[in-house]
């Protein structure tokens, strides 16, 4: 047999290889449309509690006096990130429109200087797009030194359109150590 000639077993191995060169290519580029794809989709349902991530501008119709929702807060740190993380309060009563300020607690207990961003969701998800944030800390970063605490701010309220059926709220907050990614990023500025 000449070194040209192939047999059908070659011709085989090379399709096989090939398809399966195809298929991991485009399983790692549907890894990468997976999260805007996910984005579109929790805008479009209403799913997953994502908030908005800039301060909202429009005003609160008036305050509905007539309900009350109760709006429980939740905090965790992401596995890894040495800080503590709390709310001032774990609940509050709130009527539809009425504006309301509380602080979470963060102290950096990682013995260097460390960044952190805290991630939102709202539960039940259908509901997130009715609770409206004035001003968040996780709208920025939160810088602190080693052994630094603070008081970081939240003011909010609860749009007086949000349907009836809905008197119970959670915001829970998850606050991830993301000290090496900004390092990261100003050593390839």
């Amino acid at each position: 047999m000449h070194k040209d000639q192939t047999t059908p077993l070659d011709d085989k191995v090379k399709k096989g290889v090939t398809k399966l060169v195809i298929t991991v290519f485009a399983m790692f580029a549907f890894g990468f449309a997976l999260v805007p794809l996910y984005d579109v989709f929790c805008d479009i349902t209403g799913l997953n509690g994502k908030t908005a991530t800039v301060a909202s501008t429009k005003n609160a119709d008036g305050i509905d006096t007539s309900r009350t929702i109760k709006v429980q807060f939740i905090s965790r740190t992401a596995q890894g990130a040495a800080w503590q993380f709390a709310p001032q309060m774990n609940s509050i009563e709130v009527h539809p429109g009425e504006m309301k300020f509380i602080k979470f607690y963060a102290k950096n207990e990682s013995g260097r200087s460390g960044v952190a961003q805290a991630v939102p969701s709202v539960s039940p998800g259908l509901a997130a797009n009715y609770f409206q944030k004035i001003e968040c800390f996780c709208f920025n970063q939160q810088p602190l030194q080693a052994n630094e605490e603070a008081w970081l701010p939240l003011q909010f309220y609860v749009d007086p359109e949000l349907p009836a059926h809905f008197t119970e709220l959670t915001l829970s907050y998850t606050l991830y150590d993301i000290t090496d990614s900004v390092e990261t990023n100003q050593e390839t500025e």
